[in-house]
């Protein structure tokens, strides 16, 4: 049960992930310039679905690699039993005033990555999933509030190198493959849907980073300051 709770949880941090305003922007963007480039609307959706794809397989590759290389570190097992749930309290806490628009910080390596999609963008189909991949790993403050601060840890708990990033992969390129649909079937105009997606996202960011902040309390109680032991 807990292993499926944690497993649903990636699921959902994949998807706010995807539909958070930088991601939602950029995946819209990219989506509505690969379908004006293919003249069949199975082009248009195959390109969708592979730039997709190339979102999942970078989130994937950066969540095995960050959940492997600690739990391969000497003593990290030890270290992490010892002092993971009084990490994760104050962690969670962090990540629920990020997702609240309480803390904001920049990323760097944009320009780089811009260079990158100039020339993917000129590849055709393989161009598509490199540029998925890409935008994967062009992280906003939330994607990376959400990845680094709440998936690993998690995945780290659990001992899933593979399964929660893959599956918070999968969370991020659903929304994607919706819109490669609706412009495969010719529905161009989705300005409307996207307005309604970001005031979706508003209210389930904001219910999440509440929860967040909740069990972050809790557990910072239960494991920092032996409440309720």
């Amino acid at each position: 049960m807990t292993y499926l709770l944690a497993i649903s949880s990636a699921l959902w941090l994949g998807i706010l992930t995807s539909i958070s305003p930088c991601p939602l922007a950029t995946n819209v963007a990219a989506v509505s310039f690969i379908a004006r480039r293919c003249e069949q609307p199975f082009d248009s959706l195959s390109s969708g679905i592979l730039y997709a794809l190339g979102r999942i397989a970078a989130y994937t590759s950066i969540g095995i690699l960050a959940v492997w290389g600690v739990l391969n570190i000497p003593n990290a097992s030890q270290y992490l039993q010892e002092y993971s749930a009084k990490i994760l309290g104050p962690l969670l806490i962090l990540v629920g005033m990020v997702l609240l628009d309480l803390i904001s910080f920049r990323l760097p390596g944009g320009a780089c990555l811009a260079k990158l999609h100039a020339k993917a963008v000129r590849w055709g189909h393989p161009g598509t999933f490199i540029l998925g991949f890409i935008f994967g790993l062009a992280f906003c403050p939330v994607a990376a509030a959400l990845f680094f601060g709440a998936l690993i840890p998690a995945a780290i708990a659990q001992n899933s190198a593979l399964m929660m990033p893959a599956v918070y992969g999968l969370g991020t390129g659903l929304p994607v493959v919706i819109f490669a649909i609706l412009f495969a079937a010719g529905l161009r105009k989705i300005g409307v849907i996207v307005q309604h997606i970001a005031t979706v996202e508003i209210l389930a960011r904001r219910v999440t980073g509440i929860v967040f902040i909740l069990i972050g309390i809790y557990y910072s109680l239960a494991h920092i300051f032996g409440v309720w032991q």
